[in-house]
């Protein structure tokens, strides 16, 4: 006697389907925020001037502004694919759901403003 089986073309097949997606944009924008890590540490020891106008300097430059901006964002993208999958995996109700990763994802626009906002005022 044959015993039905959940494997093959009967399957239900649930959840996001991010996966690979996700993987490869976590692993992408922790290769931008490590290259940026090393080009800051190089900066750090090339430079000379350790004061705030040292500092002040280099972040004045358009290049180093842009590279941070691009950095910030790799870091929020990197926080929302980490944080979605957290409230996917823990927040069982669809509206609660919602609204964490709704508030999520203002607190990283937020925080991208606020860094465009801070990096082009130096």
């Amino acid at each position: 006697m044959s015993l039905p089986s959940n494997i093959g073309s009967k399957r239900l097949v649930v959840g996001a389907h991010y996966g690979l997606a996700d993987w490869l944009a976590q692993r992408f924008t922790a290769v931008v925020m490590a290259c940026y890590s090393v080009l800051l540490l190089a900066v750090f020891f090339w430079m000379h001037d350790f004061t705030y106008n040292g500092w002040a300097g280099l972040f004045n430059t358009q290049w180093v502004k842009v590279a941070t901006f691009v950095t910030l964002l790799s870091l929020f993208y990197h926080v929302w694919v980490g944080m979605r999958d957290i409230w996917m995996d823990y927040i069982k109700p669809a509206s609660l759901r919602m609204v964490f990763q709704a508030l999520t994802i203002v607190w990283l626009l937020g925080c991208a403003g606020y860094a465009l906002q801070i990096l082009w005022s130096v």
